[in-house]
């Protein structure tokens, strides 16, 4: 997206996180029943935590912050992809049903660790 950036939403990352999270709240309508408090839960707390700490850290006052919040997206994005990777262990989802959220992992995961290159290199 070009031009200044005013919001969170404006950032692209973010964009693409909410997107992501959407995907995975798709996906998991599919699951069992028995796993509504299990795999269900786990991936969409892990999903919606990607999104909600890049806006949080995006609010923060200070770049450090800003930063540190970054890093627990990453983190909380690398636990996704282990639950989604799991679930396709267990057969609750398909190689084929899998692979576009996993490559939607790998792209915001991208952007993410751009983001961090670009404030950690002008501090």
């Amino acid at each position: 997206m070009a031009g200044k950036i005013q919001s969170y939403r404006d950032l692209e990352v973010w964009r693409q996180g909410m997107a992501l999270a959407e995907g995975c709240y798709r996906l998991t309508k599919t699951f069992p029943k028995e796993e509504v408090y299990g795999m269900v839960a786990q991936i969409r707390r892990a999903a919606v935590s990607v999104p909600a700490n890049i806006a949080e850290g995006y609010g923060r006052e200070y770049r450090n912050d800003y930063i540190r919040f970054l890093r627990i997206a990453q983190g909380s994005l690398k636990e996704l992809e282990t639950h989604l990777l799991l679930a396709l262990r267990v057969e609750l989802i398909t190689t084929k049903t899998s692979q576009p959220i996993l490559a939607q992992c790998e792209s915001t995961g991208k952007l993410l660790r751009a983001l961090l290159r670009a404030l950690q290199k002008s501090q």
